[in-house]
């Protein structure tokens, strides 16, 4: 999420915020790029400003169709955490699935896997899901220490480092996820995963990893995500 230079929090007290947590982004940024750039089935976008990765087929169509059931299920308005933001800032529907349910806790392995990043650092899997119309403005996933809702995030894990996102389904128009600093726009295609460090090398929060859904034109849009913290998530 963007800085709020007008929170008033102290330039100490956000600075240590940042420090706390910035060696461990630093090696996770490390070792995650190292692992993804040694596996033949993942692409890197030819971008300099930020580290995105893809892979296509990571789930099945069978797999994709199941997470798309669950997530109707849990399926309610989308917050944000930013509580100043318009009403049209993100209108998706969106909810966390069962952690402890068998089906999701093995993709969550995979993913794990792919990233080479520890399951207990990795947030409870979110589906989200646009209907024609529904978007989510440009945002950034890392947290502003600026923020009032940083104290509460620093103590459940930490900084983000590490997004994790999949397509669960093709999209008949619309629906890109787009990095409008980095001129890049990425159409939905079931099964497909999409992977971002939050960061820059230095463990830093990396203002160009600026992202949004855009609204689909025709059909619905369905997704999941899971983020991945500096320290241990709660």
């Amino acid at each position: 999420m963007p800085a709020n230079p007008s929170s008033g929090r102290a330039p100490d007290r956000i600075g240590a915020a940042f420090a706390a947590d910035k060696a461990a982004l630093a090696r996770f940024g490390e070792s995650v790029r190292r692992r993804l750039r040694a596996d033949p089935a993942v692409w890197e976008a030819p971008v300099d400003k930020a580290e995105v990765f893809a892979m296509t087929g990571f789930l099945e169509a069978g797999e994709c169709a199941r997470f798309m059931a669950m997530v109707d299920e849990v399926a309610r308005p989308s917050p944000v955490f930013d509580d100043v933001r318009d009403g049209q800032y993100r209108t998706s529907y969106s909810g966390d699935v069962d952690p402890s349910d068998p089906f999701v806790r093995m993709i969550e392995r995979r993913i794990d896997d792919l990233l080479g990043l520890p399951n207990a650092h990795g947030e409870t899997v979110q589906g989200q899901r646009y209907t024609p119309g529904q978007q989510f403005h440009a945002h950034r996933d890392w947290f502003d220490p600026a923020e009032a809702y940083w104290d509460e995030q620093a103590a459940r894990g930490g900084q983000r480092s590490w997004t994790a996102m999949i397509f669960l389904n093709d999209v008949a128009e619309g629906g890109e996820t787009t990095f409008p600093d980095l001129g890049m726009s990425i159409t939905p295609q079931q099964g497909t995963l999409l992977a971002w460090n939050n960061m820059r090398l230095d463990g830093t929060p990396n203002f160009e990893t600026l992202h949004a859904a855009l609204p689909p034109v025709s059909g619905t849009k369905y997704v999941i995500t899971k983020w991945y913290r500096a320290r241990p998530w709660r």
